[in-house]
Parts: C-alpha cells; structure tokens; sequence
C-alpha cells in the first residue's frame, strides 16, 4: 500500500478507508506500535533477569516472583477501567498520560535498593500499561475503517509486540550481563521518546461531552477492578498457601461476590462502564477465549522451558533466549503478508490454522528428552512463530470487528484483560501442575523432566480448546453463508414464479 506526501493529512475523528495513507499517519501508527513494542519489551526483559535481582535485593523467591506478578496484577486488574476511560476523556490524551508514567515508573524501578519499593513500582508500571494498551488499540480501530486497512494496520501493530517481547528476551540477557539494573532502565529513555514523538504525530480526538457522559459509572469501575485485582491475587497466590487453603478460598469468594455486584450495577446504572449488551456478540466471545488461552498456553510453555533449558542443561540465560528468537522472527516476516491472508480467507479460517499450528508446537516438544535436541526445540518454535504470526492478528481484528467507535476502548480492553487472565490462569494452572507432580521435591533431571511433561500435555489441550471454539464460528459463519444463499435462492425462484403467474394473467 503507499502513501502521500506530508501536506495529506487527517482531521481529528476522520477515519481512513481503502486508499492511501498519508506519512503523518504512519508516523502515528509507528508511535502506537513503538508502545506495544515497549509494554512487550519490558514484559520479556524482567523474566531473565530475575535470578540476579534476587541475588542483589536478597528476596526470597515467594518475593521475588512478585516481580512479575505486581506488574500482571495492576496490568490486568485496571484494563477495564483504562479502554474505559480512553472512550470517555480522549484516547489520546489517556494514552500520553499513562505513556509518562511509565517511563518514570521505569526510572525509579532501576534505581531502588529495597524490594518491596521495587514491586511497587513494577505495579504502577502494570497500571500505566493498563491504560496505554486499550488507548493504543482503539485509536488503531477507530482511525482505520473496518477492512483491509484496519487489518493492515493491527497485522502490523500485533507484530511489534511479538517482535518485542521476542527481542527483549534477547536484549535481557545482554544487559543482564553488564547489570540488571539496565534491563529495568532502558525502557524509561525509549518511552519518554515515544511520548515525544506520540504528542506530535497523534492527532487530538474529541473526549465525550460531560452532558453526554451522564456521570462516571464508580461503583461499577470499583467492582470490577476489585473482582480483577483479587481474582489474579489469589490465582497468583495459591500456589504458595495452598488451593484450598482458607485464605484463597476467601479471595475467590470474594472476586465472585464483587463481579456479581458489577454485572448488577451495569444492569440498572443509565451510563455503564461496560455496556453489557457488547457480549452478545459470538465474535467477540470467541476472540476473548481464545485469546486468553493462547497467551496463557504460550507463558506456560516458555515457563517450562526456560527452567529445561537452564536448569537440566545449563543454558545461559543468552542461550536460552536464543532459543526462542526464531519464533519472533517468524512473526516479524510473517507481519508483511498477513494482512492480505486476513483479506483474503478471513479472520476465522487463519485463526483456526493459527491454534493448529501452535497446537502441533507443543505437541512436538514432548519428544524432548534430558538432553536437548535442536531437532525437538527448533520444529517447536517455528511451528510456534507460525501459530502467533497467524492466530494473534486474526483475534484481534476479529474481537474489533462490528463495534462502534464509541466502545472499541471499551473492547480492546475487554481484549486485554482476557489475555493477561488468560496468562495467570494458565500460568498458575502450571505451576500447580509441577508440583502435584512432584517438581518442586525432584532430585533427578529424570524426574524434573517428568513434572514438565503434564505441563506440556496440559498447554496443548488448552490450546485445542482454542481451536476447537475458532472453528465453531468458522462452521457457524459457513452455515450462516449456506442459509443466505438458500434464502437468496428461493427468493429469487419466487420472483420468477410471480412472474409467470402474472404473465398468465394477463394472457
């Protein structure tokens, strides 16, 4: 597709459809996929550098898990109220904002000596990319007309965050080398240029008119962050006090209790942060699913295998990142043609051959055994990069299809949240998987590698589960598409008799 000379550009709110895209707006896009870019960066860079920040802050290991989970809780316990609030003051303004934070959120994290200042910052770090996420994707969707562009566009977008997080696992284990502290630093000078760029090249959309808000939903953003926030907290938690224990029982009493108040305020409040009605669409519903089990599948997979590959055969955390560079690069290649497979086949059909491929990815990794073989690992991460390359784009355009501009914040963050929840159920899902398979007491590589393996079993099932809804709305949209043309049929050979009945008429 090309492009315009600068002097084209777009007024603010006016959406581009099926032509050519003038160079500001590519400047724009590049910002928003340079914020993906970074959320999926810094998401990858902290997991191979946890083992030094122990060592350095002296953290047990329940603390230093917190390191990651902090971020994945304030991330997925206020992504409802980030798409929400990009509908109603301004996707741009809430995205610059949030873009800001970060990047100072950043800073301080690479500067603090004390853990527990650390976590918190990764929290606030998590919040921020709760906001900048569903800003980012709405003001994708709400730019780019329904179609071609807008899946050029997201093909494009999704793909700097694979090929984000993919390069950060890379660049973590060559920054870890010279001082963890920088894989926390780095990203403060990359997001502060990100919002340098973001205020000149995003173009100023119109926040909804106090009048027509009707007043802020509070009750209903403070029940779902809180049903959010205490469903990963316990999720996260379990594994350490116990499933059963009283503590987590109660905070998934809890969770329940705040989400059944949230839906009942959304019932009866005039303007609902979350217009429940948007989940009667089965597009959406399969997009949210398969998207959190694709994600979280994906966690879990690279969880094992990390702990496989450094601690059975003793990879450097370089090494070990290598090894999944190919599944990014995969993605990176793949981002320039998946937009026409989009448009051509449809988001249903690629999404299906996408959970195939990924599905088959961890089949084969089963035949790993204690010693590693490039002939297991390598067919399993490129069959990986094809799944995400295909599948991720084909839920994202789908989840954003037939909204209103209106609610696609609203969406996006729906999108979202699905998939960091995906990320901790099945993560956590895992975890308890090792240990109910005696992981956490094993003494041989025999016997960790047979703790692994459940979990390699458990991630392709949840994955065939992904699979399998995608191709009930591929079978539904085929059946839908059978019946129009019946219709249309029969229409037509009823015009036709009409027709001879009333030339017989008249003869």
């Amino acid at each position: 597709m090309s492009h315009s000379d600068t002097s084209t550009t777009l007024r603010p709110g006016e959406s581009v459809s099926s032509g050519r895209w003038p160079l500001r707006l590519w400047g724009a896009l590049i910002v928003l996929c340079g914020a993906l870019f970074l959320d999926a960066l810094d998401t990858s860079m902290v997991g191979v550098a946890l083992p030094s920040i122990r060592e350095s802050l002296n953290l047990s290991t329940s603390s230093l898990q917190w390191v990651v989970s902090g971020y994945v809780l304030g991330y997925g316990g206020f992504l409802l109220l980030g798409g929400r609030a990009a509908d109603l003051l301004g996707r741009r303004r809430v995205f610059l904002i949030a873009l800001a934070v970060f990047a100072v959120a950043s800073l301080l994290s690479g500067l603090v000596d004390d853990g527990s200042l650390l976590i918190a910052t990764r929290f606030v770090k998590g919040i921020s990319a709760a906001f900048t996420a569903p800003a980012g994707l709405s003001i994708i969707t709400t730019t780019f007309a329904e179609g071609p562009d807008r899946n050029r566009a997201l093909s494009i977008y999704t793909t700097c965050g694979a090929a984000g997080f993919s390069l950060g696992l890379v660049l973590s284990g060559l920054l870890t080398e010279v001082g963890w502290r920088w894989t926390l630093l780095v990203p403060a000078p990359v997001a502060a240029l990100i919002l340098v760029a973001g205020v000149k090249l995003i173009h100023r959309d119109q926040p909804v008119a106090k009048e027509a808000r009707g007043g802020y939903d509070i009750l209903g953003a403070v029940t779902s962050t809180g049903s959010v926030l205490l469903l990963v907290f316990g999720i996260v938690r379990a594994p350490q006090v116990g499933w059963l224990a009283p503590v987590t029982i109660g905070t998934f009493v809890a969770a329940v209790a705040l989400a059944a108040g949230f839906v009942v305020t959304e019932l009866r409040v005039a303007n609902p942060l979350v217009r429940l009605g948007v989940l009667r669409s089965p597009s959406l519903i399969r997009a949210l699913i398969g998207g959190g089990l694709m994600f979280g599948g994906y966690a879990s997979f690279q969880f094992v295998v990390t702990q496989y590959l450094q601690t059975l055969s003793k990879w450097s955390a370089l090494h070990t990142a290598l090894a999944f560079l190919p599944a990014g690069l995969i993605v990176l290649v793949a981002s320039f043609k998946i937009a026409d497979v989009l448009n051509k086949y449809g988001t249903a059909r690629v999404g299906v051959a996408g959970f195939a491929a990924l599905s088959l990815g961890y089949l084969q990794f089963l035949r790993i055994g204690e010693t590693p073989s490039w002939w297991v690992i390598l067919p399993s991460i490129v069959l990986l990069g094809l799944g995400f390359g295909l599948a991720f784009p084909a839920i994202n355009v789908q989840a954003a299809s037939g909204v209103a501009d209106e609610e696609q914040g609203l969406v996006s963050g729906l999108l979202n949240t699905a998939l960091q929840v995906g990320i901790t159920v099945v993560l956590a899902a895992s975890t308890a998987v090792i240990a109910a398979n005696g992981g956490s007491t094993a003494q041989t590589n025999a016997q960790v590698l047979a703790s692994y393996r459940p979990v390699l079993v458990f991630v392709a099932v949840a994955t065939l589960g992904g699979l399998l809804i995608l191709a009930g709305g591929l079978l539904r949209s085929r059946r839908t598409a059978v019946e129009s043309t019946l219709t249309e049929e029969l229409e037509d050979e009823l015009d036709v008799l009409a027709l001879r009945e009333r030339d017989m008429m008249v003869g």
